[in-house]
């Protein structure tokens, strides 16, 4: 059986949560709602995160863009998916939203503006 103490970031109570693995099944104590239930489930069997970052923009109004992931990734992820953005450039102008990478990493979800630059 193990024994996982986390802090659930689900809210701002910011919850002490208790997860307990025994095999196949998993229970959570200390959670205040059912968010913070799902969120120890989901950090102990499947941790995921979304990334943020910059790249570079030529021809626009500042020199670099901010990025994030559309969804969260496995967190095992993480390094694959910088190293992607770190050789990413994009030409102005861009708008919030955009698509900047597609697929990336082959996690299902894209890279995307999350401001607008002309």
């Amino acid at each position: 059986m193990e024994k996982h103490e986390l802090t659930c970031i689900q809210c701002p109570i910011g919850c002490a949560l208790t997860v307990t693995v025994d095999g196949e099944n998993v229970t959570v104590t200390g959670n205040t709602c059912p968010r913070g239930r799902v969120y120890g489930i989901k950090e102990v069997t499947h941790p995921s995160r979304t990334v943020t970052s910059t790249v570079p923009v030529t021809d626009g109004e500042i020199p670099r863009l901010s990025v994030k992931t559309r969804t969260d990734i496995p967190k095992e992820k993480i390094f694959d998916v910088m190293e992607v953005i770190r050789k990413t450039k994009v030409k102005a102008p861009v708008n919030l939203g955009d698509v900047i990478i597609e697929n990336v990493c082959g996690t299902g979800t894209d890279v995307i503006a999350t401001k607008s630059v002309k």
